[in-house]
């Protein structure tokens, strides 16, 4: 007869190492406002599924599209910046 033994302990065995580092917290915080400005997007885009979009809806879609673009063209010449030795054009 075999027994029969839990995946708990392979599981949570490596926890303690499992954490995210210093660095992979500062890259989540450097994209926050991208990550935000895509739920923004989603939620507006999620109001307008089942209904047909009025001109408000129409705005906010607008609006929220305006600000993920304005985020994530933050976020490129943030990292583009910090990767160009002496700011070189």
């Amino acid at each position: 007869m075999k027994t029969i033994v839990t995946v708990q302990d392979a599981v949570t065995a490596f926890a303690d190492w499992i954490e995210p580092t210093d660095a992979e917290l500062e890259a989540i915080e450097q994209e926050m406002p991208v990550i935000l400005a895509d739920v923004d997007l989603l939620d507006a885009q999620i109001i307008t599924l089942d209904r047909v979009p009025t001109e408000l809806d129409n705005r906010r879609l607008r609006r929220a599209r305006r600000r993920a673009l304005a985020a994530r063209l933050a976020a490129a010449k943030a990292t583009s910046a910090a990767t160009v030795p002496g700011g070189a054009a």
